[in-house]
């Protein structure tokens, strides 16, 4: 999700931890075997790989599974299981623009999954392309207060060493920073952010809204538990909408 929406998906998230944490670890290890597949299996190579393993580590992944993902991906451990992303596009409550990246060994089980949590919400799928405009791929990051308050006396020179890195936009709210950048920066960007000795409560690769939607209470809600089931299914990688 964008903005706010986005937020409070990754507190929503971390409160449910300890209760999803299975699917939390299978989503995960599916992430590095996917980065590996594509990129190789050496983190200081594959930067998709690193944020994989930054993630599963901050989920506190035990370092066996992540080792296990990573030999699957290679081939060294294998199991008869081939993963594929697939991107999945559509209208949610209220006519938001929605983006589904998913991570399966079959696809058509993603596939009527996804299409069960539409339907019960009498929203619909739709082809590719169809609201992928909608949305650009950028890097981002989200720094919480408490990581704000590491840096309060170097504030300026961070957000320049920031931009010199090619972050595009930096937009400070109630929850925290959110650092975006082109895709192709989120190397340089995250050296900076790891420079200062910062732990972003997210980062990586996001489809973000070019226009986000403002929504009503109610309607926002509705989204937000639309999201939040798509979310809860094991091969849902990631949910984007285009609400602000």
């Amino acid at each position: 999700m964008s903005g706010h929406s986005k937020w409070h998906n990754i507190q929503g998230k971390k409160g449910k931890a300890d209760k999803a944490r299975s699917n939390l670890f299978t989503k995960a290890a599916r992430a590095i075997t996917v980065a590996v597949q594509q990129g190789g299996s050496d983190p200081d190579m594959n930067f998709v790989l690193r944020i994989a393993i930054d993630k599963a580590k901050t989920a506190n992944m035990p370092k066996e599974n992540i080792e296990r993902a990573i030999k699957r991906g290679t081939g060294e451990l294998s199991d008869g299981v081939a993963l594929q992303e697939v991107l999945f596009e559509g209208f949610g409550p209220a006519g938001t623009a929605i983006m589904v990246e998913a991570v399966t060994d079959n696809n058509n089980r993603t596939v009527s999954d996804i299409k069960h949590v539409f339907g019960k919400f009498n929203c619909s799928l739709g082809g590719p392309g169809s609201v992928r405009w909608q949305f650009q791929r950028l890097g981002v990051a989200r720094l919480g207060k408490n990581q704000n308050e590491k840096i309060k006396m170097k504030n300026s020179e961070f957000e320049l060493e920031l931009m010199d890195a090619g972050a595009s936009d930096l937009v400070d709210s109630e929850m925290g920073l959110e650092i975006q950048c082109p895709a192709e920066n989120l190397r340089k960007m995250m050296g900076v952010i790891k420079k200062y000795y910062l732990e972003p409560e997210s980062s990586g690769l996001e489809w973000v809204a070019k226009e986000p939607v403002e929504l009503s209470e109610l309607d926002s809600v509705k989204v937000q538990e639309f999201c939040e089931l798509l979310d809860e299914l094991e091969d849902v990688r990631e949910v984007y909408t285009n609400e602000m």
